[in-house]
């Protein structure tokens, strides 16, 4: 699989408790290069609006920080509820808003897909596409579910154009 040079990436896993994010860059020599990840942590005590607003501030304040060119989100594939589907669907909706308000393109991608790019199989198990991540990033294990997801969204994109180009 190819890498796209030159180009960084923030990932988005989206949760309205917790937004994970990851940056990541192809390093113009076929590796990855691990800029920063976390998550913007919102708590179910906070009121919907307020969740939504932290998390908008936060990727607002990740953006100006790290020069991201574009975002990569997952899309969404199950949910548990329909509250649970409408609480996601609003913080997709910010996350792109804040890509949007930053002038960033965003891309998406099926949890299969993202599998997929990392280890070749669209039914990996997540400790796999997580010992993937560790592996492609030259980084220790992970602490957090949600920055692992996101951090292998933005390695599906840059791989996803690499192929492309």
């Amino acid at each position: 699989i190819g890498i796209e040079t030159g180009m960084r990436v923030l990932g988005i896993d989206p949760g309205s408790i917790s937004t994970g994010y990851g940056v990541v860059e192809g390093d113009g020599k076929g590796s990855l290069i691990h800029i920063c990840h976390g998550r913007i942590a919102c708590g179910r005590e906070v009121p919907l609006e307020g969740r939504l607003k932290r998390i908008f501030d936060g990727l607002r304040e990740i953006i100006a920080l790290h020069s991201p060119a574009v975002m990569a989100i997952e899309k969404i594939f199950v949910a548990r509820s329909v509250s649970s589907a409408l609480k996601l669907g609003h913080v997709r909706g910010v996350v792109m808003l804040s890509a949007a308000h930053e002038g960033l393109e965003v891309y998406q991608y099926t949890p299969m897909e993202v599998k997929k790019a990392l280890t070749g199989y669209g039914r990996a198990p997540k400790g796999q596409v997580q010992f993937m991540v560790q592996r492609f990033l030259n980084i220790p294990a992970m602490a957090d579910d949600d920055a692992s997801d996101a951090l292998a969204v933005a390695i599906c994109h840059i791989h996803s154009m690499g192929a492309r180009g």
